[in-house]
């Protein structure tokens, strides 16, 4: 859940970007770092190999600006793609408000991003979370998953369900 305080008025949000070695986490972040004005953004901070692969995490901090009078932050991660750094992986999610899982496009990488995309399922349910109820959408070529946005909500212990109806008049704009 994202964090709100009410004192300083800040809301502070995590956004986790989650997917296979290789796959353009890292790429995905710098991307994002180049477009947003400097005003706008902290210090980058990568934690990488001799190889220039994700050894711990990267993070990017965004400021959005006012939204109701609160200041709005994104707190922008990525998670080392290799799963043998799954401790690590599971230490970055934790407190996630949102996951961005990001794929490699290309065929033969498939298996990757299906050994990735359950680890990260595997790592939601410890945390209480089920993947499957929280994918809200996806985008690809010719079928392959480039990546996938999932927003994460905790499980509910007890579901009720209500029927409530309101009457709005729909306009439609032509």
């Amino acid at each position: 859940m994202s964090l709100v305080n009410f004192t300083t008025r800040e809301i502070t949000c995590k956004i986790v970007y989650y997917g296979p070695g290789r796959s353009g986490k890292t790429t995905n972040l710098h991307y994002i770092y180049g477009r947003v004005p400097d005003s706008r953004r902290g210090r980058m901070v990568s934690l990488a190999t001799q190889t220039d692969r994700t050894l711990f995490f990267d993070f990017l901090p965004i400021d959005l600006g006012q939204i109701s009078g609160f200041t709005t932050r994104f707190q922008l991660y990525t998670v080392p793609g290799q799963v043998y750094y799954n401790a690590t992986r599971r230490l970055v999610l934790q407190g996630a408000d949102g996951v961005v899982f990001v794929a490699d496009s290309q065929a033969a990488r498939m298996e990757a991003n299906l050994e990735s995309l359950r680890n990260l399922d595997l790592n939601l349910k410890e945390q209480g979370y089920d993947l499957r109820a929280v994918m809200v959408g996806s985008e690809g070529t010719l079928g392959v998953v480039a990546a996938v946005c999932v927003r994460l909500t905790p499980l509910a212990p007890v579901t009720h369900t209500m029927l409530f109806g309101l009457s709005i008049r729909m306009y439609v704009l032509r």
